[in-house]
Parts: C-alpha cells; structure tokens; sequence
C-alpha cells in the first residue's frame, strides 16, 4: 500500500502487475479509493474471491477456459500483451497471425528465460516458447543478453586464462543454471533494476560492466545462501525429530528474503519433506515482539499441495499465496509455533508415507557399450528439457573408476569409468572429493545423463552422474570378505587361495601409503580409503581381510598408533623416530597362520 500511495503521488492512474496481486484483494480496493485502476496478470493459485479489479487474466481461475494452464507469471503478461498488439494490428488490417509473430520475434527469449526460471513445466505451449526462445538467445542481438552469457561462459575459466570464452550452447539447462541465477540475484541481493539495466542496455561497453556486477552480486548470492544453508543444516541435525517431522519449519532473524526460497528447495531435497524458511530480516536488535512480522519460503514435494497447507493454516497467516510445490507466506512470531504444529498435522494427514523419502527415476538402464556420440546427438534433438519433460536418465551398473580428477579448484569431479571393453569420462557437478567416496578400482553404478562435449571443435560423448552407489557385486563382495573376516577372527580355519595372510611387503606398502598421507596432513581413513592407496599401481592386490589383520599387527607392535573409530574408520599416529620391528613376533600374526589350512 505504500507503494500504491507513491505511485498515486506521482500521478499514476493505472496499474498492472505481473505474476504477482492475485491474492492483493485489499490492496487492489486501496488503490481504486485512490483513484488508480488495476490489471492483475498472475499465475498463482486463486482464493475463493478474486481482487476487484479492472482485469484478472490468470489461467487458474475457476472460470478461465484457456487450454494451457501452466504458463509463466511472463507467459501470462506476453499472452496480455500480444493480445493488445494483435488488436492494433487488426485496426490496421493486418491478419491477427502477424501480432502474433512479431511479438514472438521480438520476446520470445525473455520469456523462454521467464519460464525456465520460475521452473515451469517444459510442456505443450511452454514447450514452443521455450523452444523459440532458446533460438532467439542463441543469436541475440540484446547486446545486454550477450553480454551476460560472455561473462556466465567465462565464469569457469582459471584466473589469469584471457582467451575469449568459448560460445556456450544455449539450452534450458544454461538458462536455468547459468543465466536465471544471475538475473535473479540482483533482485536477492541487491537491486532488481540492476537486471532491468542489463537487459536494457544499448552499448556493448555498458553490458559488460553490467553483466559483470551481476556475476559478482551473484557469487555473493552463493556465499550468502551456503551460509543460510550450513545453519539450516545444523538446527535441523540438532533441534528436529526427523522420525516425527512432516515439515520443516525453521525462522531466524538474521536471513536475507530473497534467498530463503533457494535454501527451502535445498533442505527438501536434502531430507525429503516440504520445507518453510520464515526470515524476521528486520526485528528491532534482537528485541522480539509478538506482532513482528515475518515472511516466509516454501517448497514442498509430490503429494502435499503447499498452497491448500497454507490454505487450511489461512487464520494463522497475514497472507499467503503460491503453488502446488512453492509459495511464500507472512506470519507473526506470536502465530509461529501455532503454524508450525497445524501445518504439520495437516502433512501428517494429507502426505503419504511413501513421499518422505527422495526417489530418483531412470528411463532405461543399458551398458555402456550403448553410450555414443549417436545417442547423445540424438537425445539432443529432444530438448528442450525441464520440468515434466525432465532430460533422459540412465542406469549403468558396476563400472570401474579407472580416474578421478578434481575440477574448478575441487568443486566438481572428472571421472573416467570403464566396462572392460569401453570407457568414458563422466562429470560430477557440485561434488567435491570428500563427498564422493569412491577410489580409483572400485566399482560403482551411476544415473546420469548422456551429453556431448565439445572441445577444440572434436565433439565427444560424456556422462553427466546425478547419483552413484557401489556396485551390487562390488558391495557384496566387500560384505562377503567383512563376514569372512569375522569368521575368521572367531578361528574359523581358511585356505591358502584366499590370501588372507600379509607378508612382509604387504605390510611394508600399507605403512608407506599411511605415512605418505599422515605427512599430507590426513590422520583417518575408511578401510576402503586404506586398500584404495595400498594397491594403486600394485601388481597384486590386499584384500579386506589381510588389511585387517596388518592394522590389528600394526596396533600390537605398535608400528604405528592405531585408533578404530567404528564403521571400518581408523585414527593413525605416525611414529616417524619408531625402530624397526621383528613382524614374525606378532602373535595375532602366528595364530592367523595357524588357521590356514595347508595346501
């Protein structure tokens, strides 16, 4: 209403909102007092009363017959707007076909943008947009558009490399990683005009500056949102009953507003459940009252409709609107625990069992002598992907990780897997080494993606991973020799083919791997971490149950300090000055031999 009060000020007299005021029934009341008309184009769910406006236009009025109900908050203004050219046309004579084209020529790609921003289903008429646009933006002549995608393309490249970036390939998945994020951010962090002057800009020197300054508001963006993100994570390990818990609802004074929804749709995937982040950005220096006002993120998964769980908490809230999957909502901290026990007996009742958990759906599993360039070529012709037409996922089981390669100073990972007979490099994104606990040998099953990669002009196919597990032969394996370790550990007799006893280089190569990584600065390590690094390049490999019994020795004699942490984690403390030892004194070594039967 504030605004509404400026812009009367000013002398404004009609007003039209995009994607948003389909909920503003007051405020749409306020400003006809005032003497303003106002057009709401939105695509929000609707409440049983409309605002009382000039025009409603959203798809999702009970009484609207448009076909296509899933358009953008852009959609919807570009289908008004074309509308409205059309209609001039006609009073010229021209076919009302030619508004059409001419609107679509001229934004089609900052629609395509708008819809695969607002993480639109890429589907019927969305589909078409979004397909037009990506053609626009691929040779646009918005000097503003250009300018962003130079700097978003660059954005990758090591510091101090000043060759031009190479030309990005120009799909919904660039749009939503790539250049979305970076508009965005200037209305999260900063000024949204700031996006508003790129776009508009007329010189190339103009954009530069421009796109530059949103890529470093955008990188704070980052920064912001993983700190937001690390302190959501921690509450929720130590505050929440996880077992017990249907929504996720966590509030702090000191979040920024436009970044809390980005951190909602991060727990949801993370944990599974719908979650809702409420920021009291504001509150007078730690000084709480009852009637503070906070406004609040939230994004859901299938089978709870967030916007009829807010619905059925409507006395709780001061307004709220959305989706199916996202809205946003303002509560006072006075209503807070109140909305947080309603809204969670309302998932308890509305969400089925089987949606808290996360599930990743494949298309086809096939082998990896059926991943080509043809294939990724082929697949290439389906775009454009995104919501309801997700890019084709495939299951490839029990490869061999032949490299790993760290990327972007260890953010991502470059792998080279293999069959056997094929290899191919596949890449993980956002997957720092710590996160990915696989070693050079083993073998792993990946969903991923088939894409093509292009460098210096030779094209080839690669994987992009979304998920990894071992291999079903390689875990049961590895089980296998942990319960025959046991067995043997209870004086179970073994034979020789089994190799269970270490000889003195078996010992010799696992104390040199362990002191070369204690100098690195690593002290602990997984059982597999420790095979992993004593096998590399050797022409004969330990097995589970011989490394086990070397760091049992290893703890006897005190070679080494050895600390068992649980779950096949050791501590180990490297004795550098240690004099040399006698291994055949070993007990635990004799009885081990003992064991074996003879050949």
């Amino acid at each position: 209403m504030a605004a509404i009060d400026r812009l009367a000020e000013s002398g404004v007299t009609c007003i039209v909102t995009v994607d948003t005021g389909i909920t503003a029934n007051e405020e749409v009341a306020y400003a006809r007092d005032k003497g303003i008309d106002m057009v709401i184009t939105d695509h929000h769910e609707c409440r049983e009363t409309l605002p009382d406006a000039v025009a409603v236009v959203n798809p999702h009025r009970p009484d609207c017959p448009y076909p296509f109900k899933e358009l953008a908050g852009v959609g919807v203004i570009f289908k008004v707007m074309t509308a409205y050219e059309c209609t001039l046309g006609m009073e010229r004579g021209e076919k009302e076909i030619d508004g059409v084209r001419r609107m679509a020529r001229e934004y089609a790609d900052l629609v395509a943008i708008g819809t695969i921003a607002d993480v639109m289903p890429i589907t019927d008429e969305n589909r078409l947009i979004v397909t037009l646009g990506l053609r626009c933006i691929a040779d646009t002549k918005r000097v503003g558009l250009a300018a962003l995608i130079e700097e978003a393309s660059a954005g990758n490249r090591t510091a101090g490399d000043t060759r031009p970036a190479k030309k990005k390939k120009i799909t919904s998945s660039f749009i939503g990683f790539g250049l979305a994020p970076r508009i965005n951010a200037a209305g999260r962090m900063s000024e949204a005009s700031h996006a508003v002057e790129l776009l508009l800009a007329d010189t190339p020197q103009r954009a530069s500056a421009l796109a530059a300054e949103l890529c470093e508001i955008n990188r704070q963006r980052q920064v912001e949102e993983n700190r937001i993100a690390e302190q959501a994570y921690r509450r929720i390990d130590e505050e929440f009953d996880l077992e017990n818990t249907h929504v996720l609802v966590l509030e702090d004074d000191d979040w920024r507003q436009g970044i809390i929804g980005i951190v909602a749709s991060r727990l949801t995937e993370r944990y599974g459940l719908p979650s809702i982040l409420i920021s009291f950005d504001g509150a007078a220096d730690g000084f709480h009252s009852p009637d503070d006002q906070g406004k609040g993120s939230g994004r859901s998964i299938k089978g709870m409709n967030l916007f009829e769980a807010l619905r059925s908490c409507e006395d709780l809230l001061v307004k709220f609107g959305g989706h199916e999957l996202a809205a946003g909502l303002t509560v006072t901290r006075g209503r807070l625990d109140d909305f947080r026990t309603r809204i969670n007996a309302y998932a308890a009742e509305h969400l089925p069992a089987e949606g808290l958990s996360v599930h990743l759906e494949a298309d086809l599993e096939m082998t990896l002598s059926q991943v080509s360039l043809a294939l990724a070529e082929e697949l290439e012709r389906l775009e454009p992907f995104g919501v309801s037409n997700p890019t084709p996922q495939f299951i490839l089981r029990d490869l061999r990780v032949d490299r790993i390669t760290e990327l972007g100073g260890g953010k991502h990972l470059k792998l080279l897997v293999s069959d056997g007979d094929a290899s191919v490099f596949a890449l993980l994104f956002s997957t720092p080494r710590s996160r990915f606990d696989f070693h050079e040998g083993d073998r792993v099953d990946l969903l991923c993606t088939v894409d093509v990669n292009e460098f210096r002009d030779v094209k080839s196919v690669q994987l992009i991973v979304q998920d990894f597990k071992p291999s079903a032969d390689y875990a049961r394996e590895y089980d296998r020799l942990a319960d025959r370790y046991r067995a043997v550990r209870g004086g179970a007799p073994f034979d020789p083919e089994e190799e269970f006893v270490p000889d003195r280089s078996d010992f010799a190569r696992v104390y040199t791997a362990l002191r070369r990584e204690f100098r690195a600065g690593r002290d602990v390590f997984t059982v597999r971490d420790i095979l992993s690094l004593s096998n590399a390049g050797a022409p004969r490999s330990i097995n589970y149950v011989c490394l086990k019994y070397i760091l049992e020795v290893f703890h006897e004699l005190k070679i080494c300090g050895v600390e068992e942490l649980g779950n096949d984690s050791y501590r180990f403390d490297i004795y550098f000055n240690a004099s040399r030892t006698n291994i055949e004194k070993s007990a635990i070594l004799k009885k081990l031999k003992s064991q074996c039967r003879k050949g």
